[in-house]
């Protein structure tokens, strides 16, 4: 595909105006070392521009699409177009790391502009598998840490980017037509896309959500040993934090209707889940 792009507007009109701090989980917070949160800036910067290309509600999926490939030429070096992916690239040589992780990531959002639909739970995972869990790893990439930790990564991931797109279900719906729960899980609960339009959510509605939060339970039950398990002992800390808010978040899924309840963390909530986490991963260690 060309890197071309066919009006004069740049990948910068088409960002969102949404930083780290909008986020729903912690990116390279206070608790990551300064000597690593460039790296994870400059990734997090790269990615939160491609997310908000490959959402723009007005812009064409042919254009969209044109967008990501030129940011896929900035990270393999066949175009300095998008200063974003230059920098992420220079980032990357100059620390020795795998763009692997950033070419996946484009993967997740070329789809987001093709396929509005999942099938089936599989067909969930494997787009997290481009994209959440190179996020993870880009940033176990970034400390130093050890491969093998790779399938708690990729748990934690998972969940984490499932959690949120049942948090934001009828708000992707309605602004984006773009719908990830698996249709497979709708049509056996008796549930219908249409239904994500509602006020509150259906009876069957709520089995489908409950059901992948249930998952999503599980999923972080495999994510578990994960903290304990790095080497860098701020980023234990912090992916202690994210684990704890993920836990939490994935049980309210399970009892609370997000058409019509509010599931996200307040700020007392949100800082009351960090501390005992931080705490306990301080004390395991």
């Amino acid at each position: 595909m060309s890197a071309t792009v066919t009006t004069g507007a740049t990948a910068a009109d088409l960002a969102s105006g949404k930083g780290h701090t909008d986020e729903n989980f912690p990116v390279a917070s206070m608790l990551v070392a300064p000597r690593y949160r460039a790296p994870i800036m400059a990734f997090y910067r790269f990615a939160r521009l491609a997310d908000d290309i490959a959402d723009h509600p007005t812009t064409s999926a042919d254009e969209r699409l044109a967008r990501l490939e030129a940011m896929r030429a900035g990270i393999v070096g066949t175009s300095d177009a998008e200063p974003s992916a230059v920098a992420l690239r220079e980032t990357m040589a100059t620390r020795g790391l795998d763009p692997v992780h950033a070419l996946d990531l484009l993967e997740a959002f070329r789809r987001d502009c093709t396929i509005n639909r999942y099938a089936s739970w599989d067909d969930l995972i494997d787009y997290c598998r481009h994209s959440a869990m190179p996020v993870g790893r880009f940033v176990l990439d970034v400390h130093g840490e050890d491969r093998t930790l790779w399938p708690a990564n990729d748990a934690l991931c998972a969940a984490l980017q499932v959690v949120n797109h049942l948090q934001d279900c009828a708000k992707d719906y309605r602004a984006l037509d773009r719908v990830y729960l698996p249709q497979d899980l709708l049509a056996a609960a008796g549930a219908r896309t249409e239904d994500l339009a509602g006020e509150r959510a259906t009876p069957a509605l709520r089995r489908v959500i409950a059901a992948c939060a249930e998952r999503c339970q599980h999923l972080l039950a495999d994510a578990a040993p994960f903290a304990r398990r790095i080497a860098d002992r701020r980023l234990g800390i912090e992916v202690a934090v994210i684990q704890r808010l993920a836990v939490s978040l994935a049980a309210r899924l399970r009892r609370r209707d997000p058409l019509s309840e509010r599931v996200h963390h307040g700020k007392g909530e949100a800082l009351l889940l960090a501390s005992g986490a931080a705490l306990g991963r301080l004390v395991a260690r």
